[in-house]
C-alpha cells in the first residue's frame, strides 16, 4: 500500500466524521462511531475515560507528530510519534495535551461486541500504547481516510471498522501463536456464554469449555474482558434482561428473569437494581436502555 496513504490523509487537512446507524437498525458487531485527522496545539484537548457515558466504545489513535500525555490507571506515560493509543471506554484513564505542546494524530473510534472483544484482548497483551508495523499504520490511515471521505452505508462503514480491527489483530497476534490461541479459546467461551445465557454457567464449567485450569482461565478471561468470568456472565444476563424488558413488553418480568438464567426473581430484581439503579418494572417504562446504548463522540 505504501506510506502515500498516510501522506494523503495528512495533505487533505484536519477533518472528522461521525458515523451512526439509523434508528431502529440492529446493532452491528463492529461499527465506527467517529474518525478523523487533527492537529492540536493548545491545552483544551482533554478526555477522561470515566466521564464519557456508560455505552462502551474504543478509541484507536495514532500519533503522527508531537506527543500527548496518558494517565492509565496508576501509570503515567506519553504517546510519542509513531505510537498508537488504544483505550476502551468507560475505564480509568485520561489523555490530554499540555499547554505549549502539539499533537498531530488520526483516530478511529468504534463500538460493537466484536470491536470491544478484539481491543480488550489486545490491551491485555500490549497495554494502551502500541508500536505497530508501518504497513499496519498505513492500512489504519487508509481506513480512516475512507471513513472521512466516503459516504458509506452502515454495512460498508462496519466493514471498514472491522478491517481496521483485523489489521490491529494481525499486527499484535500474528507473530505470537500462544496469544492467538488464547484469543481463539476465549472467542469460543464467549460464544458459549451467548448461546447458553439462560443456563447454569459456573466458572468451573466455563474453564472446562476452554480446556484450561480454573485459575488460568480466570486470569486470562479477566485480562481480556476486564471482568472476572462470574461478573461478566452476570452483566451479560442483566443486559439481555434490559433488552427483553424494553423490546418485549408482553413478556412478564418473572419470565424475563428465567430467560436470562435467574432462578430467583427476587435475586434478579436485586442485582438488576445494582447495575441499572432501578427495578425491572420501572426500567421497562422508563426507556432507559436506549439512552445507555448510545455512544458519545469518541476522540
Amino acid at each position: 500500500m505504501g506510506n502515500f496513504v498516510l501522506d494523503q490523509l495528512v495533505q487533505a487537512g484536519p477533518a472528522m466524521r461521525t458515523v451512526s446507524l439509523p434508528r431502529g437498525r440492529q446493532t452491528l458487531h463492529t461499527m465506527p462511531t467517529s474518525s478523523g485527522y487533527e492537529i492540536r496545539e493548545n491545552c483544551l484537548y482533554d478526555w477522561d475515560g470515566r466521564k464519557r457515558g456508560l455505552a462502551p466504545f474504543t478509541v484507536l489513535q495514532h500519533t503522527i507528530s508531537g506527543r500527548g500525555n496518558l494517565q492509565y490507571e496508576n501509570r503515567a506515560m506519553q504517546v510519542k510519534p509513531g505510537e498508537t493509543l488504544l483505550v476502551v471506554i468507560p475505564h480509568s484513564h485520561r489523555y490530554w495535551l499540555e499547554a505549549g505542546n502539539r499533537w498531530e494524530f488520526f483516530w478511529i473510534s468504534m463500538n460493537g461486541e466484536e470491536a470491544l472483544r478484539i481491543h480488550r484482548s489486545i490491551l491485555a497483551i500490549t497495554g494502551p500504547v502500541l508500536r505497530l508495523q508501518a504497513a499496519t499504520i498505513d492500512q489504519l490511515a487508509h481506513c480512516c481516510h475512507r471513513l472521512i471521505t466516503q459516504g458509506e452505508t452502515p454495512g460498508a462503514a462496519s466493514a471498514i471498522a472491522y478491517e481496521a480491527a483485523m489489521a490491529l489483530y494481525d499486527d499484535v497476534f500474528g507473530s505470537h501463536p500462544t496469544f492467538a490461541q488464547e484469543y481463539r479459546t476465549l472467542q469460543h467461551v464467549l460464544s458459549y456464554i451467548e448461546d447458553n445465557i439462560d443456563q447454569r454457567l459456573s466458572v468451573s464449567d466455563l474453564a472446562k469449555v476452554a480446556g484450561l485450569s480454573r485459575a488460568h482461565f480466570s486470569r486470562i478471561f479477566a485480562a481480556s474482558e476486564g471482568l472476572p468470568p462470574a461478573e461478566f456472565v452476570l452483566q451479560k444476563r442483566l443486559r439481555r434482561a434490559a433488552r427483553l424488558l424494553t423490546k418485549n413488553a408482553d413478556i412478564p418480568i418473572k419470565e424475563v428473569s428465567a430467560l436470562c438464567g435467574f432462578d430467583d426473581p427476587n435475586y434478579f430484581s436485586k442485582v438488576f437494581r445494582r447495575l441499572y439503579g432501578t427495578n425491572p418494572s420501572d426500567f421497562r417504562t422508563s426507556g432507559m436502555y436506549a439512552s445507555l446504548d448510545r455512544p458519545q463522540r469518541a476522540s
